[in-house]
């Protein structure tokens, strides 16, 4: 427990005979302010500042929520185009017991799906069909390696530098490429970037996984009821030097006495927002040394499924990061035929460059590899770019090499008691996800109501 929760949260059950007197006079004499009389800004409405803005109106605050996209969400994005929920964002509830993004879910409407590890079928280059043996035993030893390998790591190397250094035969081994890209960039970034000494920090929550059936975005439009939320709103200034803040929208200002930052941390990095003054050089070093990675998704039709009738599908090309894992729609979508898959990393950019043309006729030769030619292409594609999203310019944050944890409480810390920060990005327990998202907009609420 970090110190200064420890001292909040003694306090906070103390007695009020025993407080310090001092203390009981700062209380006494503080004014008594209504919140009716507060407007706070969110700036984004993703889930962390959709929480924010919830817990807020809840208290009585005047709210406001400034959305640049056309729809509520921010990264938690579903399209439904083709018939079935492809969230472009996060799909998974990453451990059921505790997780506060379970009850949302519930509250929400979204419907869940057990997700089992187990449920898979491994696949070598020439369709070499893996045995359940041999994949397990090497997954085992990876584990192993995951478990370990920061006690050799170096604050100035790579987890892709020591870890080649140290299993250069496991570094060739196409399985072992596999679990590397599918376990570690997938869940973390770049391995050329991943800091070596703090690749495994942040916090789980037990249980099994589950994957959102009918749309992720069930939660944010839940969230997002009887909330003022003003769509199609780019802020592009946020002045906080005098008394009231202005923030500067589509050409319009508008004042407030507190304002939530819950945009991306790709979009702080990107300065798509003037801060005046600039942000304190804490935070501007931590939006530097804070890393932000790329995943991008692929969900693809056919009339028929050719398929094997498992949860999940490994391919272990000699190319990393590449359409290696595919998951089978049809387990939980009896009537549609459909695959999604992913890019990680460097070649996660790339495919942004490429046509739609392109990334199938990728997506096929790996396909075609472990069923046969005669396989047939897909009907539809649909498909993320999110390294040149301008509302996102990444997947989410990742500990880098220059990556301090202290950096993710320094991309937390409120400003004059007037500018505060939410995001995964700002939350230094569970960054990355979606109920790390979620609790950094419960955590900001809670300092501005505190303030009161």
């Amino acid at each position: 427990m970090q110190r200064r929760k420890f001292i909040k949260d003694t306090l906070s059950s103390l007695p009020l005979l025993l407080m310090a007197p001092s203390l009981l006079a700062s209380a006494c004499g503080r004014e008594n302010i209504d919140p009716k009389d507060k407007t706070v800004i969110v700036i984004g409405a993703g889930i962390s500042g959709l929480a924010a803005a919830k817990k807020l109106k809840e208290k009585g605050f005047n709210i406001i929520i400034l959305e640049a996209q056309d729809k509520v969400g921010g990264r938690l994005r579903t399209n439904r185009s083709l018939g079935v929920a492809f969230d472009e964002g996060a799909s998974w509830i990453h451990g059921v017991n505790g997780n506060p993004i379970t009850s949302l879910a519930q509250q929400s409407g979204m419907n869940t799906f057990e997700t089992l590890d187990e449920s898979m079928k491994s696949y070598d280059i020439g369709g070499v069909l893996r045995s359940n043996t041999a994949y397990s035993e090497a997954e085992d030893a990876f584990y192993d390696v995951l478990g370990t390998m920061m006690n050799q790591g170096n604050a100035s190397q790579s987890f892709e530098t020591v870890f080649n250094n140290l299993y250069p035969a496991q570094a060739s081994d196409r399985l072992w490429k596999f679990f590397l890209s599918s376990y570690v960039t997938f869940d973390t970034g770049d391995l050329d970037n991943l800091s070596s000494l703090l690749y495994n920090e942040g916090e789980e929550f037990g249980g099994v996984e589950k994957i959102a059936t009918n749309g992720y975005d069930t939660i944010p439009v839940f969230l997002a009821n009887g909330l003022n939320v003003q769509l199609n709103q780019r802020v592009s200034k946020v002045d906080y030097s005098g008394k009231k803040i202005q923030v500067t929208h589509n050409g319009s200002m508008t004042e407030a006495d507190y304002v939530i930052v819950s945009v991306p941390l790709g979009v702080l990095k990107a300065n798509a927002i003037q801060f005046m003054p600039d942000l304190p050089a804490t935070k501007l070093n931590a939006v530097e040394k804070v890393g932000m990675s790329c995943v991008n998704k692929f969900l693809l039709t056919w009339d028929t499924a050719f398929w094997d009738d498992v949860q999940y599908l490994s391919y272990t090309p000699d190319a990393k990061d590449k359409f290696n894992y595919f998951v089978n729609l049809k387990k939980f979508h009896p009537t549609v035929n459909a695959l999604m898959t992913f890019a990680y990393a460097d070649y996660a950019r790339l495919t942004e460059n490429m046509t739609d043309t392109q990334v199938i006729s990728e997506i096929m030769v790996h396909l075609k590899d472990m069923y046969g030619n005669s396989i047939p292409n897909p009907t539809n594609m649909l498909r993320t770019k999110w390294q040149s999203n301008e509302n996102a310019f990444g997947a989410y944050s990742y500990t880098a090499v220059g990556t301090e944890m202290k950096h993710f409480e320094d991309l937390a810390a409120e400003i004059n008691d007037k500018l505060f920060f939410a995001g995964e990005h700002t939350e230094v327990d569970y960054f990355s996800t979606a109920h790390g998202a979620y609790l950094s907009g419960i955590r900001e609420a809670d300092k501005i109501i505190d303030l009161l």
